[in-house]
C-alpha cells in the first residue's frame, strides 16, 4: 500500500502536473488518469491544512484560558 504523501510533496507533485498541462506535456489517454490523481492531492492539501488550522485554533484557545497574569 503506498504511504500517503506530506503536504509538501502532494503539493509540488499537483504543480507538476498543473505544469505539464500548461505546457500541453500531457496527452489526452494520460489527462483522465492525472486529474484524478490531481484531486487526490489536492484532498490531501485539503485535509492536512484544515487539521492545522484545527490545532493552530485550539493552541489559541488554550491560551485564551490560561489566566492572565
Amino acid at each position: 500500500m503506498e504511504q500517503e504523501p506530506t503536504y509538501t510533496e502532494a503539493f509540488e507533485e499537483l504543480e507538476r502536473i498543473v505544469q505539464g498541462m500548461e505546457q500541453d506535456e500531457i496527452n489526452i489517454d494520460q489527462l483522465d488518469q492525472r486529474l484524478k490523481r490531481a484531486a487526490y492531492l489536492v484532498k490531501i492539501c485539503r485535509n492536512k491544512l484544515y487539521q492545522t488550522q484545527k490545532n493552530v485554533q485550539k493552541i489559541l484557545d488554550d491560551m485564551d484560558d490560561q489566566p492572565k497574569e
